[in-house]
């Protein structure tokens, strides 16, 4: 397929700037993937399409403090790196800005030298393998270093940084927010739960495919990088139990479904997992696990555009954005939802 199959034009005020005021106030389109029946409802509507013994899949990553801005050791020129992935204890793959004063061998200082990092190597793509050095915990380092990656189409400053975390994020190590989790509240999961929906988690630490464009023409040359995940015996277990009773499996964004379905690929069946994933999903695709998805609006020609045309078909999915955006919804991370069933 074409990459310009995937272009549609967005108005740049439908980009939403910062998160509505409550998270399940957003607005939700609903698509019937089988007809391609479409409906305008609010999010906090969502328990309607649910059944008992359903079961929802959320990734439970938690962005980190991913964003340093340094200087470069016995030189005057800024830095800027965003930590991606982490390869080895101290050692991470680096998106660096500007990337020619990042050669190997090069020192760079952040917060007054209270953390270093040296660059081992380029990798492909671009990117840095860095070696940090500094006294303590990395973890409490970066905390107080680094700030939230928020994407670049967000110009505007964030007042609360929870709001860029799901209520349920628990394990550090993504570089952005799962931003389909971004809509439920506790109280909400709480009223699933209480309905008989079945909730499992699992992690997948979000990294550089959340921000690398499409470059070809040919949507079936891009490749994918890699991202780590992880998936607990009993989190399988719980998806696994709710396909035998004959509910229905709905990731929670693109990620979870990415995982799903890598483990599937990987094992055959559905079990405890972990390992790096570089799964592209596109038309054509037959998924294995996953029946439904809740998701944002997304980027023209962007690879999570074309898995959401995947599990709907593109026409279905280029008219309900062309609807939306008649409608004015609201576009990208802090933006409103839809629901694939």
């Amino acid at each position: 397929m074409d990459l310009k199959d995937f272009y549609f034009d967005l108005p740049e005020e439908l980009i939403a700037q910062e998160p509505i005021g409550c998270r399940d106030m957003s607005r939700l389109l609903v698509i019937d993937k089988k007809n391609g029946e479409i409906r305008h409802r609010s999010f906090g509507d969502i328990l309607e399409y649910l059944n008992k013994e359903d079961c929802l899949v959320l990734n439970d990553t938690r962005v980190i403090p991913a964003r340093l801005t340094g200087v470069k050791k016995n030189s005057l020129g800024s830095i800027e790196f965003l930590l991606l992935n982490r390869k080895e204890m101290d050692i991470w793959e680096v998106m660096v800005k500007p990337g020619k004063k990042a050669k190997p061998g090069s020192v760079f200082l952040f917060g007054n030298g209270e953390l270093e990092g040296e660059v081992l190597e380029i990798i492909e793509g671009g990117n840095r393998l860095v070696r940090f050095y500094y006294n303590g915990i990395f973890e409490e380092v970066l905390d107080r270093l680094g700030n939230i990656p928020l994407p670049p189409y967000i110009k505007k400053a964030l007042e609360d940084k929870e709001r860029y975390q799901t209520v349920y994020s628990m394990h550090k190590g993504s570089a952005a927010a799962p931003t389909a989790g971004l809509h439920f509240t506790r109280e909400l999961l709480q009223q699933m739960a209480a309905a008989g929906i079945n909730i499992a988690y699992l992690t997948l630490h979000i990294g550089l495919g959340t921000f690398r464009p499409v470059k070809v023409n040919n949507i079936e040359e891009h490749k994918m990088h890699q991202e780590y995940y992880e998936l607990s015996a009993e989190n399988a277990g719980i998806i696994n139990g709710t396909r035998e009773s004959g509910g229905k499996v709905i990731c929670v964004g693109t990620t979870s479904t990415r995982t799903l379905e890598s483990i599937m690929q990987k094992k055959g069946k559905l079990r405890e997992d972990s390992g790096w994933t570089d799964i592209f999903i596109y038309p054509g695709y037959k998924f294995m696990i996953t029946d439904g998805l809740i998701t944002n609006f997304h980027l023209p020609e962007s690879t999570l555009l074309m898995l959401v045309s995947a599990l709907a078909s593109r026409d279905i999915i280029m008219r309900a954005y062309k609807e939306a955006i008649e409608r004015r919804y609201r576009f990208f991370s802090f933006g409103d939802a839809m629901l694939i069933i």
